[in-house]
């Protein structure tokens, strides 16, 4: 009665278990002692694989599993290789023979094996998806158990691969899932009684096949007749995991097409740290940055810039940057130079990928009217006018090879086109977030007796929920909020003082916006003080922007 396959299918739970809790290597041994307790087991492999490449963030832990994998198939399946008995056990054993019985006669001894043909139309659906996580994962797992359990009437205790599966999906689902999961359980044990004879105590034998055939017409079709009701039940079973556990599942929905971050502000802003700081959160493997640097017409070195400067838009290739910037959007890979700015000269183009997360980063990312409608949050750095002249004037002398009086001088030039190009920008923005000295003596005094103490200044005219995230800021960080509403309800203002670490940060975000947790790296680096506010912030932003898709 399948006692058997308990076995088999512990070890694969097991298996899956290790690579929940991310023990790859252990996950990758325990699936292989699957296989060689039940070469059927083998349909769960690839899945495995597809899940740890198209899992981003799991991509570099592939190696470990392949190499519990590689160990562990040494161990198990070498005594079978070199004996010619366990290979014929394997591939030439009855139960393997019945997959073959479903199959599209061509004509001239060729035919289509139904369910082997299923099965790759299955693999190919589940590479398909862009991203995997734990939970997509399982389910394309166990819909490819599911159709074959019910597409071949085989050994009873194939019934069993399915069950752990089938235990998830209710889990997941409800009172519906959990019915139609009862019938179908109820009529493959009831089918399975028909086909197959069970042996009592004392040589009896309780054979409830024969006792329908007694029963005349009628009982020579019910068997038939029972089994194509489990297979109606079974399909739709398939169809809901489907829809309910693939198509809709938050994760997948979400992840379908790039999310797009637009980071604008003046010179010397921050932009590339910020930048840095929210690549940081999903990790490299998933973001690609475009930067607006890398859109100026000339080199430092021609005489145009003695008339212009770099904020000034007729200097910059906008609608270059627009139309490589919808190209990531749609998911095409782009040519693009990168600009150095210690020599002042563009690189040779670079093929660049898209990506799930697209930083579009610069001067003038919210100047067009074309280039706004792309983002799906766009963000500008307002930072404190004498901070951002301290950052820049070190920035420039010590990253960038400048001179101090070059700094103070583009100070001079530059002022008129920042007034007239670049903060107007920030009207356009749905959050603008504004590093501020808690005083503004700091910066005359700024010494190692006085260090330079910040204040993050947050505007959203998105709205949020501002009393989750002023109560998580106050109880989990220890900050200082002060909160102020504009005429719009949706317009917020909050000032927040205090000093914070990363892993505080961290705990803050699994409480306020734990349904984006999916998205960030194993290792997400979290930052101390206002960077890692900053970091915060946006992220309960972006959950926000993602939620918002699905009434899109």
């Amino acid at each position: 009665m399948g006692l058997n396959d308990l076995i088999p299918v512990l070890l694969l739970i097991l298996s899956i278990y290790g690579l929940r809790q991310r023990k790859f290597k252990l996950a990758g041994a325990v699936c292989v002692a699957a296989v060689s307790a039940k070469l059927s087991m083998l349909v769960a492999l690839p899945f495995f694989l597809i899940y740890l490449y198209n899992n981003k963030a799991l991509r570099q832990r592939l190696a470990a599993f392949l190499i519990g994998l590689s160990i562990s198939t040494l161990f198990f399946a070498t005594p079978f290789i070199f004996s010619s008995g366990g290979m014929q056990m394997l591939f030439s054993n009855p139960e393997m023979k019945s997959i073959y019985r479903l199959m599209l006669d061509l004509g001239g001894n060729v035919s289509i094996y139904i369910v082997p043909l299923i099965y790759m139309m299955m693999l190919y659906l589940t590479w398909r998806f862009k991203r995997f996580n734990f939970d997509l994962f399982q389910a394309a797992t166990g819909l490819a158990f599911l159709l074959i359990v019910f597409m071949i009437p085989g050994s009873p205790g194939w019934f069993v691969w399915s069950m752990p599966f089938l235990a998830f999906y209710q889990a997941m689902s409800g009172r519906i899932a959990m019915i139609l999961v009862g019938i179908f359980s109820g009529l493959y044990v009831l089918s399975t009684l028909l086909i197959t004879p069970l042996p009592l105590a004392n040589g009896l034998v309780f054979d409830l096949g024969a006792f329908f055939l007694l029963e005349g017409r009628f009982g020579s079709h019910a068997i038939s007749l029972l089994h194509t009701i489990m297979v109606a039940i079974g399909v739709m079973i398939a169809i809901r995991i489907w829809r309910e556990a693939i198509s809709r599942n938050d994760f997948f929905r979400l992840s379908r097409k790039p999310f797009i971050i637009c980071i604008a502000g003046d010179s010397g802003a921050g932009k590339d740290s910020f930048t840095d700081a929210i690549s940081g959160l999903f990790g490299q493997h998933s973001v690609v940055k475009l930067s607006g640097d890398d859109y100026h017409l000339w080199d430092r070195q021609k005489p145009m810039w003695q008339v212009m400067t770099h904020l000034n838009p007729m200097a910059n290739d906008l609608e270059g940057f627009c139309h490589d910037l919808v190209s990531l959007a749609d998911g095409k890979a782009i040519q693009s130079r990168h600009y150095d700015h210690q020599t002042g000269k563009m690189s040779r183009p670079l093929r660049i990928k898209s990506d799930d997360f697209i930083i579009a980063s610069g001067l003038h990312v919210l100047y067009l009217p074309m280039l706004r409608e792309c983002y799906n949050l766009k963000i500008y750095l307002d930072i404190n006018e004498g901070l951002r002249r301290h950052f820049k004037l070190k920035r420039d002398v010590y990253q960038r090879g400048h001179t101090i009086e070059q700094v103070l001088a583009s100070f001079e030039k530059r002022g008129a086109d920042s007034a007239r190009f670049i903060r107007p920008q920030s009207s356009y923005a749905d959050l603008i977030l504004s590093l501020q000295p808690i005083h503004p003596w700091m910066l005359e005094k700024l010494d190692d007796q006085h260090p330079l103490r910040l204040q993050l200044v947050v505007k959203t005219r998105r709205g949020l929920n501002e009393f989750s995230l002023n109560r998580v800021l106050i109880g989990v960080c220890g900050l200082h909020i002060d909160m102020i509403k504009g005429e719009n309800s949706e317009e917020i203002q909050m000032t927040i003082e205090g000093e914070t670490s990363a892993a505080d940060v961290a705990m803050a975000a699994e409480i306020l916006c734990p349904q984006i947790l999916e998205f960030l790296d194993i290792q997400p680096k979290w930052q101390d003080g206002m960077a890692g506010l900053m970091q915060l912030v946006t992220l309960s932003h972006i959950n926000q922007a993602l939620i918002k898709r699905f009434i899109q």
